[in-house]
Order: C-alpha cells, then sequence, then structure tokens
C-alpha cells in the first residue's frame, strides 16, 4: 500500500470510531519543497496523526491548524516559505515554498472510494471544502464538476500528477489516487530476494515469476505474490502498461529472453535485465533477430541499475531499485499547467 493509502485507511479507521479527524493536503509546490502535490497528512482529535506534508519542517504548524479544522474552523490553504536552514534539517539542498491545504476530513465513504474505484480523483472546492470524484467512467460527489474540469482531472489520472486547476467559481485541487506503480521481477534468485521487498517498502506491488518452483518459494519470498508460469505466460497475463516495471535477473536466455520480448511490445516505463556488457550484446542479438528493432532494443537498461559500485546482492538490488525509482520521477516530474474551466460547476 502507497503512503497515501496508508494515511487513507488509518482515517476510515478513526471515523469509524467515532472520532474527529483533519485533513492536510500539498496542493502546490515550488524549488525544492520535499513532498509533491497530494501528499497527505491526517489528524485526529486524540492528536494522533499519520502521513507527512514537509519531511518535519512545517508539521508542527500543520498540525496547529488541523486542530482547529476539527474544532469546526473553515477549510484553509496555508502558505509556507521553507528557508534554507529549515530544509537542511529535511535533507534538502535549498529551500521552496508549499501550499497545504487543510480541512475537516471528507465522509469514511469518499475515502473508501479513493480506495477501492482506483484510478481515481478528488476534486476539492477550495473556498467550500465540497468534494467530487471523478474516474475514467464516472462522477459523483456533492457537487457537479464543469465538463472541464472532469477532462482534466482524467488527464490528470493519466499522467499520474495532482494539481490546482482554476474553475469559474474558483481554484479547485485535482487530488490522483492512483494503482501503485508494478514490478514485475523474473528470476526468484539471490538479488530478487533483496529487491522485492525493497520494491514493496518504496510502495511497488511486487511480483516474482519463475516458473523453477524450487526459486519461487514462500519461505524464500514471504509476502510476495509469486508466478510459477513460464515467463512469457505470466507477462502476457500481467500486462505491463505504463506504470509497469520489468526486470529480469535470471542471466538465462531461455527465461530472460521471452520476458524481455513481452516487455519490448508493452508501454513498460522500465525495462531493465541483469548481465555485463558482453552478455546484453549478445541478448541484443537474440531479440534483432526475433525481430525487434534497435529502438526497441535500446529500451532494455543493461547492466541494470545505477553504477553504485556495489557487488553484493543487496547492493545490487538497492542500484535496481534507485534506477526504476529515478525513472519513473523522470517521467513524472513535467510542470503542469493550470487547467482553466470556462463552464460554471453546478451544485447538486
Amino acid at each position: 500500500m502507497d503512503e497515501n493509502g496508508q494515511v487513507l485507511d488509518r482515517v476510515i479507521g478513526w471515523l469509524g470510531q467515532g472520532r474527529r479527524v483533519a485533513l492536510a493536503t500539498v496542493i502546490g509546490t515550488w524549488g525544492s519543497a520535499p513532498r509533491r502535490p497530494g501528499s497527505l497528512l491526517a489528524l485526529c482529535d486524540d492528536s494522533a496523526f499519520v502521513g507527512s506534508v514537509s519531511g518535519g519542517c512545517i508539521e508542527g504548524a500543520v498540525i496547529e491548524e488541523g486542530r482547529g479544522a476539527i474544532a469546526g474552523a473553515a477549510p484553509r490553504v496555508l502558505d509556507f516559505g521553507i528557508s534554507d536552514e529549515q530544509a537542511w534539517e529535511v535533507g534538502l539542498a535549498c529551500g521552496g515554498e508549499m501550499k497545504v491545504y487543510v480541512e475537516r476530513a471528507p465522509r469514511a465513504d469518499t475515502l473508501r472510494a479513493l480506495m477501492d474505484e482506483r484510478p481515481v480523483a478528488l476534486v476539492t472546492e477550495l473556498a467550500t471544502g465540497a468534494h467530487a470524484l471523478v474516474g475514467p467512467d464516472r462522477v459523483g460527489g456533492d457537487f457537479s464538476p464543469s465538463p472541464e474540469i472532469v477532462e482534466a482531472a482524467r488527464r490528470a489520472i493519466s499522467e499520474d500528477r495532482s494539481f490546482i486547476a482554476s474553475g469559474a467559481l474558483g481554484e479547485l485541487f485535482i487530488n490522483v489516487f492512483n494503482r501503485p506503480l508494478r514490478m514485475v521481477v523474473v528470476g526468484a534468485v539471490h538479488i530478487a530476494q533483496a529487491l522485492a521487498p525493497m520494491a514493496a517498502l518504496a510502495g511497488f506491488d511486487v511480483t516474482v515469476v519463475d516458473p523453477r518452483r524450487a526459486f519461487a518459494t514462500e519461505g524464500r519470498f514471504p509476502r510476495v505474490t509469486l508466478s510459477h508460469d513460464w515467463p512469457d505466460t505470466a507477462l502476457e497475463a500481467l500486462a505491463p502498461n505504463s506504470r509497469t516495471a520489468v526486470v529480469t535477473l535470471t542471466h538465462d536466455p531461455k527465461l530472460d529472453d521471452p520476458a524481455l520480448a513481452v516487455a519490448l511490445k508493452s508501454d513498460a516505463f522500465y525495462i531493465g535485465a541483469l548481465g555485463s556488457r558482453r552478455t546484453h550484446a549478445k541478448r541484443a542479438e537474440r531479440l534483432a533477430d526475433k525481430g525487434f528493432s534497435e529502438d526497441a532494443i535500446a529500451r532494455i537498461r543493461s547492466p541494470v541499475g545505477l553504477p553504485l559500485g556495489g557487488r553484493k546482492a543487496a547492493e545490487i538490488a538497492v542500484s535496481i531499485l534507485a534506477e526504476v525509482v529515478q525513472v519513473s520521477h523522470a517521467r513524472a516530474d513535467r510542470e503542469p499547467a493550470l487547467v482553466v474551466a470556462g463552464a460554471e460547476e453546478a451544485k447538486g
């Protein structure tokens, strides 16, 4: 479960106990702000809190505002400038600016929809705190967003991007709740034993594929989804898309090549294969013989992982996960434009 999912799960639990809860959401960042738009922090009326909006440097102020929301204060947009000194405390090279929206938590049924109906976007009228839900094929909630805002929310879902939009009745925040990124690891080898739990901790939904049942066991991979199908069959069933990373680790062409052949025909955002440059050159020849173009084969990152210099299994796993995370953010961190909606949102 990703970080926002953990926050929502806790809030749903608190609300089920009859507690009052405030929710804080990062709605805008500039410079080296430590958290991305859409990041959540929730505060319970017993002072317990979960999540983060800043990594620590403004958390105290946000929690104080959250107490006000719990007591009945209207939703507020908070503006923060993070100094260079504060930034150093949370591991940044320099400061930045953040906007944080603080409100009484939405209803439990709204939050459950964010957990159960992913991909879905929560559209919030910042002035009023009214919420609408926009999915690929449905719209619901407290108000009816204009067609322009619905289109913007669906584009935000496809781009996995949360941002402020301008509507006829003022600013809205479109917060995307997507399914977790997936990682498919081919080869239940020693490196995979380190990589799978690391990737899960980073929020990936991990599947390890290996037809060798002696390798792919629950004892070696506790709490990891395992597939004992042949790699091409497994990959076809998993249907890699633009939110999927595929990593092959077996060194065996009989296992790696069929998986890579399926991955190269997909929209997987990352494809990596373990092996030396010489090994990869032979792999590229085999894939070329199967009809793959030079540009297609160039999608494979091999030797897999960032060149950190480590040789232990866990060190190689760190390098692989680091490169996957780097690529995932490189594709996601384009600056979004504000959306201007021409039609007025009609109150439902």
